[in-house]
């Protein structure tokens, strides 16, 4: 779902540009240890949205650094706006779409990965824009390193069976699957705003990890 446009954020998001990489779209495949001023363990979140999860999970590990990718203008100044007020110094956001992700990350770079709450495409003729399709996963597969880890949450339930599919499928590894994340014992689980308001209407959360060998 796309947000009205606000005409505004134009020249505001301008005040985080410390926090937006490729906002003109003139970089390609930036040096991020070199953006960050430091070498440290990089995740990357697809779809940042407004930024609750990536803010939060920067803010408890200082010692990683963190980008998140999201293809519309007017939400990512929200995430950059978060990332100001909590004065992080370890996260990024990039203004892309996500097909773009060996563009802007070097081969066997990044750790992580995490995909909460995509857009579930549910027409069966949209199946190809799903985030959890297979046509992406040799480009996850590039950017991750050995063994990297993908990380996916919905609150869709026939998103959740066709990306199992899909991963089995592809024999990908797959582990600490859950049917009702909040039900589960995982330990520090960082909630995003689509998370908070499902969960709090007894929707349950499903998800899963994903291991690219």
């Amino acid at each position: 779902m796309r947000l009205r446009r606000r005409p505004w954020i134009a020249t505001a998001i301008q005040d985080y540009s410390d926090f937006i990489v490729n906002l003109n779209e003139s970089l390609v495949k930036p040096d991020w240890e070199a953006l960050f001023g430091r070498k440290a363990s990089l995740y990357v979140e697809l779809g940042t949205g407004k930024g609750q999860f990536i803010t939060e999970l920067a803010r408890q590990n200082p010692d990683r650094n963190y980008v998140g990718v999201e293809a519309q203008h007017d939400i990512i100044f929200y995430a950059a706006r978060k990332a100001q007020e909590k004065e992080l110094a370890n996260v990024k956001f990039l203004l892309m779409d996500a097909n773009q992700l060996t563009e802007m990350f070097q081969v066997n770079s990044v750790m992580g990965l995490f995909i909460n709450f995509c857009d579930p495409w549910p027409k069966k003729r949209h199946a190809k824009r799903r985030l959890t399709f297979h046509g992406f996963f040799d480009n996850y597969r590039q950017v991750l390193e050995k063994n990297g880890l993908l990380s996916f949450k919905t609150d869709n339930r026939d998103l959740f069976e066709f990306s199992l599919n899909e991963f089995v499928n592809a024999n990908v590894r797959l582990q600490n699957i859950s049917l009702d994340l909040h039900e589960s014992n995982m330990i520090g689980n960082v909630m995003t705003e689509y998370e908070t308001k499902f969960s709090s209407m007894g929707q349950p959360i499903y998800r899963l990890e994903a291991v690219f060998s």
